[in-house]
């Protein structure tokens, strides 16, 4: 068996770049730059895919944010400082915020959710929400790239080794399932 990592991406990559991009965008986002790097997939159709991404998942979470904002914001008791510094910062400076909360560590998920909450008009998050996915976007996948240049060497060697990685994962995660079944039917007899 023979696994073509390079089809699967060429395949598959716009469509897992853009799912990624709507839970967690860094990390896809400069996966996806590393790819267009090696060739594999096109720099201005990652850079559309991750803005995409980032798009959608701010727009569920604002929506989310003006459904369900101050019940969800209540649970976040440790960090109450934090949501109304946010909540001030929003009230001041509104484009800048929306903007630039893809940016900001720690505010990725409940940025989005705490702009709901502040009544910002649906409308005008959307215009700023395109404007920062696309900055966060060419940013990040332009990082990707760039950074291409030192990973892929590396990635290559893991290529090489990838088969025997894949064995030794299924091996473990065999036995971590096989000890798991053994101490429940053990359980199960104690009992």
């Amino acid at each position: 068996m023979h696994l073509d990592i390079n089809g699967l991406i060429s395949q598959y990559g716009y469509v897992a770049l853009l799912i990624g991009c709507i839970a967690e965008g860094e990390t896809f986002t400069l996966l996806g730059g590393v790819a267009a790097h090696e060739g594999l997939l096109h720099f201005g159709g990652v850079v559309l895919a991750a803005m995409g991404g980032g798009i959608i998942g701010d727009q569920l979470l604002f929506w989310l944010g003006r459904r369900f904002g101050t019940r969800i914001l209540r649970r976040f008791k440790k960090h109450q400082d934090t949501i109304h510094k946010a909540s001030r910062l929003i009230q001041r400076h509104p484009s800048l915020f929306v903007i630039g909360v893809r940016f900001m560590y720690g505010f990725r998920i409940v940025g989005p959710i705490i702009i709901g909450t502040s009544r910002l008009k649906p409308l005008r998050f959307l215009v700023l929400n395109v404007i920062g996915a696309a900055l966060w976007a060419l940013i990040f996948v332009t990082l990707g790239y760039f950074a291409g240049e030192i990973i892929t060497p590396w990635l290559h060697k893991l290529d090489q080794h990838f088969k025997h990685l894949l064995w030794l994962v299924a091996a473990v995660g065999f036995a971590i399932l096989l000890r798991y079944v053994i101490r429940r039917w053990n359980r199960r007899r104690v009992d």
